[in-house]
């Protein structure tokens, strides 16, 4: 009887999640439905409509977005954006981290709670010092400054992350790798990082998500030039209101990206955070 009411309960948790998976990946369909009709299409009725008239469905519009220098171009920012300032978050908090847990130097502690105190410092609050201080560094308006302050807001996260994940590896694991002759460089890239890979797993997945779906950030500190996609296509939205046939395959190639960074690291997600988040 036990195992039935199990089985049962599984079944029902099991029918629950894929009623909340369907709901969530919905929106994602109706706008990948709705990037390929036509404008007219779309003000004739709802997405679902295609469904029964696959005729209305087509690549122009991702044809359209190619050749829509604006989008191409704000695209390859938000690449340049992401790409480097996930890199630098994870590299750095990983070196951070592994000294913190592991490593003696004056002021370790101070220093460890320094960085847990600025978990709490709103981005709002940095933005007016930091942008005159990009201004007179010349940073103003680039993408290598939308890339330094991304750096700098999500370190303290990622520093506290891994130091705690790292801190409950085996003590005697790292003093055998020593009594064996390995330099702390060493035992840092050979053995904390692969066993640490669940963690900067979910931490380069944090940051990723979070650099890409900005809008703040770039939209103060980019210009024309450097603004990413989610700024071109609220400026897409702001100037020409009904452009249809370039906003939805640009907010279908705006979504499905983190959504591909997600499902691709998502065996490491829990486990990472699980694990780090709580010593």
């Amino acid at each position: 009887m036990n195992t039935v009411r199990r089985g049962l309960g599984n079944g029902l948790v099991q029918a629950f999640l894929v009623v909340i998976g369907l709901v969530w990946l919905t929106p994602l369909a109706g706008l990948f439905v709705s990037s390929l009709r036509s404008s007219q299409d779309t003000a004739k009725g709802g997405w679902w409509t295609a469904l029964t008239s696959p005729g209305q469905l087509s690549f122009d519009n991702y044809s359209a977005l190619l050749k829509n220098s604006g989008m191409t171009q704000a695209f390859w920012n938000t690449v340049l954006i992401s790409v480097p300032a996930t890199t630098l978050v994870v590299g750095l908090a990983a070196l951070a981290g592994y000294a913190f847990a592991w490593l003696d130097f004056p002021l370790r502690e101070p220093l460890f709670l320094l960085v847990v105190a600025l978990l709490v410092v709103p981005v709002q609050i940095g933005l007016l010092p930091v942008a005159k201080l990009f201004g007179a560094l010349g940073l103003f308006g680039t993408i290598p400054g939308v890339v330094l302050f991304h750096v700098a807001y999500g370190l303290p996260f990622a520093v506290f992350l891994l130091r705690n994940y790292f801190a409950e590896m085996p003590k005697e694991m790292l003093e055998a790798a020593r009594m064996d002759g390995g330099s702390e460089w060493r035992i840092f890239t050979r053995l904390v990082l692969p066993v640490g890979r669940p963690a900067i797993a979910s931490l380069a997945i944090f940051q990723f998500l979070w650099v890409w779906n900005d809008m703040l950030v770039a939209l103060l500190f980019a210009d024309s030039s450097a603004q990413p996609l989610t700024v071109e296509l609220q400026s897409q939205i702001r100037q020409f209101g009904s452009n249809i046939d370039v906003l939805a395959p640009g907010a279908f190639l705006s979504l499905i990206v983190p959504v591909v960074v997600f499902f691709a690291f998502q065996r490491h997600f829990v486990q990472g955070v699980m694990a780090g988040s709580v010593k």
